[in-house]
């Protein structure tokens, strides 16, 4: 029997049902690693393969020693971010030196530490390989990858005859490669090639049945991510490089909001690099998170984070016998108020019950007006009293909300309601509807959608917006980038997705309801 550590970082929260047990194995203790990476002064300038190996042992010396860390906690799986052993900004030629072909396990079968001679030039994977066999758990990693073009994809291929894939890997506990995901939605990344055609890669547990692979930037996307959601997988491995992006695409805020919003557990694992702007990982469950978001000033250095986690694929879960407790908990349901989020009557903001709030939320009288957020024009309109219901429209998008302010004596902090409705087209293309609450960075309209860390003003709310797609995002943010689990979420049949909060712990930062229009991403 090992000894169970549970390493829960201060910043997020676990929830009450999280904290109900269900006995019988129908959980798994789950690891996930923000790596400080050791990097390339000049990724520019190519280098020799033995000057590239030596470098990523700087970083597999590092990963070896949490994985150890992580075996000693009882984790039965361990996820190491996007870039972790060679870092970023290399061009096409001079990553030469770190590639390494890889082998597809679904075409055959292979365990790099027991059989390092069957392929040249795959040290890096070997020393993944073993590092998995020798700690006992499955572990993902993402690395470099060669393939050379096969004559059936002539039209596809890049000039020089080869692919470069970002790819994530993954190790069985005995040290077997048993998956291999290419990237497929590249963020700037001049060193790698987007795959010809999707992949929608899984792979099975004997812990924890199925989990699904997406890197980064592929969250935002179809494919593949709305395609694995779709086939019912319910457990999705996040290596990322992810730069914050405030105010709606914090790292932790968006990993929490994916969880809930698609129902699924999602082991972010992201990079620390504070002159990228980069820091926020997390276990994350529709109901609970276990994350890490570094503060400006804090050290800059890696940090492990190791939780026990409900087993959420259905299809493992069908091969035993369950409780209702146990099935709650896979549904990400509960069987009490508490546990779920509905607040107890006592305890509740005085707002009218979900289902009649758009009938009591009439349109605004209040001004809008335009001004930019994460590029978008939005719509917003001011928050100008204490209390009160307000209503704003992009187009025929129209968000509503009431609310209660409960500001500190002096504060002179302007919040104010946004809508967007329309295509996301800077540094990426996607369609969006959104609703957000948020903090203005000064008291000028024009600096409503600005990026914001701190607030001291706490609100209870109920923000509602009804939604042409079933794939709804929900957040709340508050002061210091320290996320906060909505007391309340519900979507009606007609779309409407209602979110209600009070008693905030701290100044309210951003409240989100970031839907994801798929559909519309073509048009």
């Amino acid at each position: 029997m090992f000894r169970l550590v549970v390493v829960v970082v201060g910043l997020c929260f676990t929830s009450a049902a999280d904290r109900t047990e269900p006995a019988g194995g129908s959980w798994f203790v789950a690891a996930v690693y923000e790596h400080s990476v050791v990097l390339n002064p000049e990724p520019r300038t190519p280098l020799s393969r033995p000057a590239a190996l030596r470098h990523m042992h700087d970083n597999l010396r590092v990963f070896e020693q949490q994985a150890a860390l992580a075996a000693q906690q009882g984790a039965q799986i361990l996820v190491f971010p996007e870039d972790g052993l060679q870092g970023f900004n290399f061009s096409r030629s001079s990553i030469s030196g770190y590639l390494e072909t890889i082998p597809d396990p679904q075409q055959e079968s292979w365990n790099p530490c027991t059989e390092p001679g069957k392929y040249n030039n795959t040290e890096v994977l070997q020393s993944l390989s073993c590092m998995a066999r020798r700690y006992n758990l499955y572990l993902v990693a993402n690395m470099a990858d060669l393939q050379l073009c096969p004559k059936t994809e002539p039209s596809s291929c890049p000039s020089d005859g080869r692919w470069q894939f970002n790819t994530n890997v993954v190790f069985r506990s005995d040290g077997l490669l048993v998956a291999r995901y290419h990237k497929h939605n590249l963020y700037f990344e001049e060193a790698f090639d987007k795959p010809p055609r999707p992949e929608i890669t899984t792979f099975d547990t004997p812990f924890a049945g199925t989990f699904g692979l997406i890197t980064c930037f592929d969250i935002l996307f179809q494919e593949p991510t709305l395609t694995l959601l779709e086939k019912g997988v319910r457990q999705i491995i996040f290596p990322t490089a992810w730069m914050n992006q405030l105010p709606l695409l914090d790292t932790i805020q968006f990993q929490k909001a994916f969880s809930s919003g698609a129902n699924v557990t999602l082991l972010a694992a992201n990079i620390r690099s504070d002159r990228l702007i980069m820091t926020g990982s997390g276990i994350y469950t529709p109901t609970s998170a276990t994350c890490h978001h570094a503060q400006r000033g804090d050290p800059e250095e890696g940090r492990l984070l190791v939780a026990r986690v409900p087993v959420l694929d259905p299809l493992w879960m069908e091969h035993r016998v369950l409780t209702e407790e146990e099935k709650a908990v896979a549904w990400g349901q509960s069987t009490s108020s508490a546990a779920s989020g509905y607040c107890h009557e006592e305890n509740c903001f005085d707002a009218p019950p979900p289902e009649t709030a758009s009938s009591v939320l009439p349109s605004s009288t209040t001004t809008t007006f335009i001004s930019s957020m994460m590029y978008d024009p939005f719509t917003f309109v001011l928050l100008n009293e204490t209390e009160g219901k307000v209503r704003v429209c992009n187009g025929t998008f129209c968000c509503r909300l009431q609310y209660r302010r409960l500001a500190p004596g002096g504060s002179k902090e302007l919040y104010a309601l946004g809508a967007f409705a329309g295509t996301h087209t800077v540094n990426g293309r996607y369609a969006l509807q959104v609703c957000a609450l948020v903090r203005c960075a000064g008291l000028e309209v024009t600096s409503c959608g600005q990026e914001v860390e701190e607030a001291e003003s706490k609100l209870d709310f109920l923000l509602e917006g009804r939604f042409g797609t079933r794939y709804v995002y929900p957040s709340v943010l508050v002061n210091r980038l320290v996320l906060e689990q909505p007391q309340h979420l519900e979507t009606a049949a007609d779309g409407r997705v209602t979110m209600k909060h009070s008693k905030m712990t701290a100044g309210l930062v951003t409240a989100c309801l970031y839907g994801r229009m798929y559909h519309l991403d073509q048009e």
